[in-house]
């Protein structure tokens, strides 16, 4: 571990998202191991924006501004989600992640004008609304969602299948 906590401060960079990026294209890793590797090596959690703070106020800065309209997609989500059974919700800075003894589900707006829904599950059937990511991603599915009626029986199927396999 000093060995890599060498790498990343000869790097010069210092903020997560380089550092884990770096380690990925040197080390090979995959997104979640440098993403892990580089919490260890920062003493971080990865909770810290949403440190102290109710998971209300948490997602009123995720859906501020800009992001304030995709609070609908969100709720509706969380609604069909909730029906599965017993799992951990946890916001993060900009997204909040769902688990069970694994994350299966990663919701929240990725920019201005898309809203993500992760989903980690494997071997899909091809469809065009299922975009497959590469290896070593957060997820292995996103479905971008821009209004809450796409939150449809497909989506929370495949949500379903999600959460069932994790765990």
């Amino acid at each position: 571990m000093q060995n890599l906590a060498a790498i990343a401060k000869k790097s010069g960079l210092s903020k997560h998202g380089e550092l884990r990026d770096m380690f990925k294209e040197k080390l090979g890793l995959g997104h979640g191991d440098a993403n892990s590797l580089v919490h260890a090596i920062l003493q971080s959690d990865g909770t810290r924006a949403a440190e102290g703070k109710n998971e209300d106020a948490v997602l009123d800065e995720i859906y501020s501004g800009a992001k304030a309209g995709f609070r609908p997609i969100h709720e509706k989500l969380m609604k069909e989600i909730q029906k599965f059974g017993e799992f951990e919700i946890v916001p993060k800075k900009g997204y909040v992640s769902l688990r069970r003894k694994k994350q299966f589900a990663m919701i929240g707006p990725k920019t201005n004008t898309r809203f993500e829904v992760g989903i980690n599950a494997k071997d899909f059937k091809k469809n065009a609304r299922l975009l497959e990511q590469p290896k070593g991603s957060m997820c292995n599915y996103i479905v971008n969602v821009s209004d809450p009626r796409e939150v449809d029986v497909e989506l929370v199927a495949w949500l379903r299948s999600a959460f069932e396999g994790a765990g």
